[in-house]
This record gives structure tokens, C-alpha cells and sequence, in this order.
């Protein structure tokens, strides 16, 4: 019998009686064999973020740790007995790690400091977790995701070993005991043991790679909203639900900016024609959306992708000579030596344009290197739309009283950068 995997997000698990909910969901779909991969409870990785960040600081990050662990202490509470001490004896074992790791001397590597301190949020998440669960007598085995997902230790945005995981995720599942395993979202294991994350929001991508590695039936994003809208609720009030898209159509909306699905997460799913399923925990049985290989409705519904922040940057040689292949091929390796990712970019024959998020200080430093070069002009406090499947009346109304600074279309892409009424 083929195995589904099933993921839940910080908001699913944000606390107890999201856990209960969690549980009862589980419960209703215990027919088959079920791989559960969770994440860090509900602003845990922001609070652990924190924490790196006054430690690298020199400030006092001992109190804000203590508020991490006692947040979990007090979910614990509420969920199991008092009198049950295994999962309070390993919660107090993963602080007296963390605080014995943080007051190493010589630690002054962001993002490894990083990696080992933030990925405690999903570990100490689905200890929690699988506690509970066999307090309710669901009997679930627990896996540790830093010893299956095998990566290399480029922290903070570890590569992942394809050959090496299958294979260990193979050999994990056919060694189980139960049909109920329950493990972490986000995070891997590199050389030397030591813990790395997959990028921000990688709990999607974890779902994707276990969902590979046995070839599972589907996967199953467990969500807050009623599966992929054609908008984010926050900038459009009359969204639409995406009921079928896909594998390319949501490629191309995870690129774009859209936040429901992690980028990452689509192409191995792909890659062995593995649906996926993103549904709403508030409502688990609705139908949600599904992404497959059908392309047949990707273009009925248009889509809308808003982002603010945005910044446009306008670069020209010094002689205002062509801006030619040497040029742009220089630009290309600076922006990326900075890790300032392009949204979108134009070019004319004196001049290059791109817009790109505002990433603070990062682009801040990229700027001042391409002025020791370029002539380098900007704008910031930008808009950025993106709209797939457009159609020309709504485009109209969306940009009524918006300074629009540049313009891009293909035949199913539109993206809008612009300024609104209010900073013109």
C-alpha cells in the first residue's frame, strides 16, 4: 500500500488545541501507511531568529531562550498528564544543548550558529507532537529528519543529496514498525553531523523530498486558507480558490512571489508525477486544490502576485557607451555575489533597469559596489504586481492612480511595477 506524506505548517501546530486538531485529522486518515512532516510551532523559528541575532550581537539572548522553551513547556502542559515525564526529560535535554552550544567560545559563523540554534524549533515541535500522539493511542514512530535528509553544509540553504537520502529514507521506511511516522520539516543533516536548514519555509520542500524518496501516492499541505487562491486576501478582497492547477502553472506562481506553495517543493513532485494537495485544517473535508499534470484549467482563473518594498535600479557605464554582453555579464555576478535576487529587468541601449526586493543592508552594500563602476539611480517604496492570465479591463482598474515605472507582458505574464498615489 503506497504511503502519503502530509505536512503541517507553524500555524497547524501553533498550540494545543491546534495539536488536538492536528491529531483529529490524522485520525480520519489512518487508513494507509502516513508520513507527517511538521514544523516549528507557531513563531517559534522568528523567536529562535531572535535568539541567534542577540547572540551574534553580544546582547542578553539567555531570557529570550528561556521564553522559547517555556512556550513549549506550557503547550506540553496543556496536552499530557503531569505525571508524563519521558517527553519533559528530552525537551530539557534539546535546552541544555542549546545553551551549552551557545556558550561555546568562538562562535562568530551566522549562519552555522544559525542552523544549529533555529532548527531546534521542529525538533522540539514533533517530540511534542508524537508525545501526544501516543498519549491518544495513535502510536506514531518518530524519525529524525537530520539523519534521513542528508545535504551538503552550505548552512542556511543546504543542497540536498538526492542518491544519499533516498536511499536513507528508503531503508527507514522498510525498517519501520508502525505506519504512522511523524518528523521535521526544514531541516537536514551535513558532514560531520552537523544540523542545516533548507531555506525559510522549507517544510514544503522536506513533504516534496520524502514524498520523492518513496514514492508516495500524494503529499498533502495542510493550510489555513481553503487551498491555492488566485490572490492574497491581505491585498484583494474577491479571491477565487484554484481548484486544479498544474505542476508548471504553480512553478511559475511560486516564482513569481506566490506564498502558498515553497518553491522548491513542486519539481521533484513532478518529477515522479506526484499530486499534491494543499487543503485547510479549519475545514479538512474540503476539497482544497490539487496540482498535477493538468494543464487544462490553468488559464480560467486569472492570478494576482502583490509585492511592496520593491526598489528599481537603473544601471549605465560612466561614458554612457552600449550597455553590452561584457557589461551585463559583470552585473549578473555582482548581484549575485550579494545575494540580491532580480524580479524583473530591462534594457536599453545606454542603460539596464532591474527591480529587486528591498533586502536592507544587502542592497545597500550591492549598490555601493556598482557605483565604484556604474552610474547607479534608484526608487524604493515600490509596488510590484504580477498577473498571470491577464486581461486588460482588470489591469486598468488595478492601476488607476499608480505612477507605473515599468511594464512587462508576455502572452499569459504581466508584471507592473509601480508608485503609489501616495509617495508620487
Amino acid at each position: 500500500m503506497a504511503v502519503r506524506i502530509f505536512k503541517f505548517g507553524g500555524a497547524s501546530v501553533k498550540d494545543a488545541n491546534a495539536v488536538r486538531n492536528l491529531k483529529e485529522i490524522i485520525q480520519h486518515n489512518n487508513s494507509e501507511p502516513l508520513v507527517v512532516v511538521i514544523s516549528a510551532m507557531h513563531k517559534t523559528t522568528n523567536h529562535l531568529e531572535g535568539v541567534v541575532q542577540a547572540f551574534l550581537d553580544g546582547g542578553d539572548w539567555k531570557p529570550l531562550l528561556e521564553q522559547v522553551f517555556a512556550f513549549h513547556l506550557s503547550t506540553l502542559d496543556e496536552l499530557l498528564p503531569a505525571e508524563h515525564a519521558e517527553t519533559k526529560e528530552t525537551l530539557a535535554k534539546i535546552k541544555r544543548y542549546a545553551f551549552a552550544f551557545l556558550e561555546q567560545e568562538e562562535l562568530n559563523d551566522h549562519d552555522f550558529v544559525y542552523d544549529q540554534i533555529v532548527s531546534i524549533g521542529e525538533i522540539i515541535s514533533t517530540k511534542i507532537i508524537d508525545g501526544y500522539l501516543r498519549e491518544e493511542g495513535c502510536d506514531p514512530e518518530w524519525w529524525d529528519a537530520r539523519k534521513l535528509v542528508h545535504t551538503d553544509n552550505r548552512y542556511r540553504n543546504a543542497q540536498v543529496a538526492w542518491c544519499e537520502t533516498e536511499e536513507r529514507i528508503e531503508k527507514a521506511w522498510k525498517e519501520r514498525k508502525q505506519d504512522l511516522v511523524i518528523t521535521q520539516g526544514f531541516i537536514g543533516g551535513g558532514d560531520h553531523n552537523r544540523m542545516t536548514t533548507l531555506g525559510r519555509e522549507g517544510s514544503d520542500f522536506s513533504a516534496a523530498i520524502f514524498a520523492y524518496a518513496l514514492n508516495a501516492a500524494s503529499v498533502t499541505i495542510w493550510k489555513d486558507v481553503p487551498g491555492m487562491l488566485n490572490a492574497d486576501p491581505k491585498y484583494f478582497s474577491n479571491t477565487s480558490l484554484l481548484p486544479n492547477i498544474s505542476y508548471r502553472e504553480a512553478i511559475e506562481l511560486s516564482y513569481f512571489g506566490a506564498s502558498v506553495i515553497h518553491p522548491k517543493t513542486i519539481k521533484p513532485l513532478e518529477n515522479k508525477q506526484i499530486p499534491l494537495f494543499v487543503k485547510s485544517f479549519l475545514s479538512p473535508d474540503e476539497p482544497g486544490s490539487l496540482i498535477n499534470d493538468n494543464t487544462s484549467e490553468d488559464s480560467k482563473v486569472p492570478s494576482y502576485i502583490f509585492k511592496t518594498n520593491q526598489v528599481l535600479i537603473s544601471i549605465s557605464t560612466r561614458d554612457f557607451s552600449f550597455m553590452v554582453e561584457e557589461h551585463l555579464s559583470d552585473l549578473f555576478q555582482r548581484f549575485a555575489k550579494h545575494g540580491v535576487t532580480i524580479q524583473t529587468m530591462q534594457n536599453s541601449a545606454i542603460s539596464f533597469s532591474v527591480s529587486v526586493a528591498d533586502q536592507g543592508i544587502k542592497l545597500q552594500q550591492l549598490i555601493e559596489d556598482l557605483n565604484k563602476d556604474y552610474q547607479v539611480r534608484y526608487n524604493d517604496g515600490l509596488e510590484l504586481m504580477t498577473i498571470r492570465h491577464y486581461n486588460t479591463e482588470v489591469v486598468a482598474e488595478l492601476i488607476k492612480g499608480k505612477e507605473v515605472m515599468l511594464e512587462q507582458k508576455t502572452r499569459h505574464t504581466m508584471r507592473i511595477l509601480m508608485r503609489s498615489a501616495a509617495r508620487q
